[in-house]
């Protein structure tokens, strides 16, 4: 063994250096001609390119694993599928005077927003739904686990993370009851997601015998480009006919009854009407891409008849052919308003196109409210955030933070009419890299109803001025200046 060693060292020991030389100026330059043909903001691309440059070889890594963002999934007959369903809800689809007549307000000034969307996002804004606020695990669980205890055929559920804790637990006991009296049963998770708890919920459902994937779950090739891509989505539909979606995951912190050690305030929603099929779309979508399994029929998609007066469709986002549809979409919803822009939000780290969007309504005198809360989860994720409020506050934003405990809703209400609800923050991770569902909802009732929800929790809340965030210590700023920096990679 000393003898192959010492041929080794004495054989390619002296190109060694020239070798790892070669590999790295090959791996720069490739990683480098892929950032640029890729589209992305100038930081991102800047940074990146730092990042190739400056850490040889590792930074191409980092780069191959968390850089390289977009993936091809659909298949052509899935989507053929998808569209000859839609046909079949085509009556209920609205036109503009009937858009203006079902609002019963003056909305005009939002009308070219629905042809904005409807260009952006290849699924049609439909009639007769109803939307109900849930607020925290202490409405959201009993809602859904009553739905699961009373499905007859079928139930899909894609979540982030889904803990194994008590409420988890108690999940997979009625997942469990439901399949064993018949009722088709699909639970896909996060791989990524499952790892908040150990032992993972995976091998619960398992022995439960409940029909359950991983989403990418390994970091090793086929899947090594794709570890940064997660699936943040939170849809469960029961029946084909009732749907949950919005910001809530599987796991105790959500519980504020129970008094958890670190509690987390949440909205999630109650779907009814034509919309679900699209959250049923979006699962199916997802299901077939991690299992092959395509999900068809009555039981996953039967008839939907109109149960409510809120004008809404889905719009799906990922590192895929849905790349940007969110992003341009709330653009698009804060270039509308003409009286009052509010987000809720616990991540917000925007870039420059939302940065302008907020800076020209502000300054064409519309109110512009922005809630975050005042103690995060990811500490790091606050200090870029407050790199950013500086060029907010300069133009006449509001921003307020939330007291705790931790805020982890998800909201944008425009004018009190148009609004958007569901899984995406307002940040790099949100609109490039995960896999997101939002809610584009129409209707001047529940709309005002969330903008009179986020008044009252800015009540409670403390703003922030340009002054206090001059008066921060020098340290502060810096260190938060330099977290900034990492925004690409957040």
């Amino acid at each position: 063994m000393d003898t192959i060693a010492e041929f080794f060292v004495a054989s390619i020991g002296p190109y060694l250096p020239m070798t790892l030389t070669a590999l790295a100026l090959a791996a720069a330059l490739l990683s480098s001609s892929h950032i640029l043909l890729s589209r992305r903001e100038p930081g991102s691309t800047i940074a990146w390119m730092a990042l190739v440059w400056l850490a040889p070889l590792l930074g191409s890594a980092a780069y191959l694993m968390l850089g390289v963002n977009r993936i091809q999934r659909r298949a052509e007959s899935l989507r053929m599928e998808h569209h000859q369903r839609r046909h079949a809800t085509e009556e209920l689809t609205l036109s503009d005077a009937e858009l203006r007549e079902r609002l019963h307000h003056d909305v005009e000034h939002l009308i070219p927003l629905r042809a904005l969307v409807d260009r952006v996002v290849r699924r049609p804004l439909v009639a007769g739904n109803k939307v109900l606020p849930l607020f925290d695990g202490d409405d959201a669980y009993p809602a859904m686990l009553k739905a699961i205890n009373e499905a007859r055929s079928s139930i899909t559920l894609v979540t982030y993370i889904f803990d194994n804790d008590e409420i988890g637990r108690t999940f997979v006991d009625a997942l469990e009851r439901a399949h064993k009296r018949g009722v088709e049963v699909r639970v896909l998770i996060d791989a990524a997601g499952l790892r908040y708890s150990f032992p993972s919920i995976h091998q619960r459902l398992k022995r439960a015998r409940v029909p359950s994937a991983r989403f990418l779950p390994s970091i090793l090739p086929p899947h090594i480009m794709t570890v940064n891509l997660r699936n943040h989505r939170k849809i469960m539909v029961v029946d084909g006919t009732l749907g949950f979606t919005g910001g809530i995951n599987i796991r105790d912190a959500h519980r504020l009854d129970t008094l958890p050690k670190f509690p987390v305030h949440d909205l999630h929603f109650q779907i009814e009407g034509p919309v679900v099929a699209h959250l049923q779309e979006v699962f199916s979508e997802d299901w077939e891409f991690t299992t092959g399994e395509r999900l068809e029929g009555p039981a996953f998609f039967p008839e939907l008849k109109p149960t409510g007066e809120v004008v809404a469709r889905g719009i799906s986002d990922g590192p895929d052919e849905d790349l940007d549809r969110l992003r341009w979409t709330i653009v698009g919803g804060i270039a509308s308003a003409r009286h009052r822009v509010r987000i809720m939000t616990p991540y917000f780290i925007p870039d420059d196109s939302l940065i302008t969007a907020l800076n020209l309504a502000a300054l064409r005198g519309v109110q512009v409210d922005i809630l975050l809360p005042s103690i995060n989860n990811l500490v790091y994720v606050q200090w870029a955030s407050m790199a950013h409020l500086r060029s907010l506050l300069d133009w006449g934003c509001n921003i307020y933070f939330s007291p705790p405990p931790f805020h982890h809703s998800k909201l944008m209400v425009v004018d009190q009419t148009w609004f958007t609800l569901g899984s995406a923050n307002i940040d790099p991770r949100s609109l490039r890299l995960n896999f997101e569902f939002n809610l584009e909802c129409w209707d001047p009732i529940l709309g005002g109803h969330l903008d009179q929800l986020l008044n009252d929790r800015i009540a409670e809340a403390t703003r922030m001025t340009r002054e206090n965030w001059e008066q921060r210590p020098r340290w502060q700023r810096l260190r938060d200046g330099a977290a900034a920096l990492l925004s690409p990679y957040l």
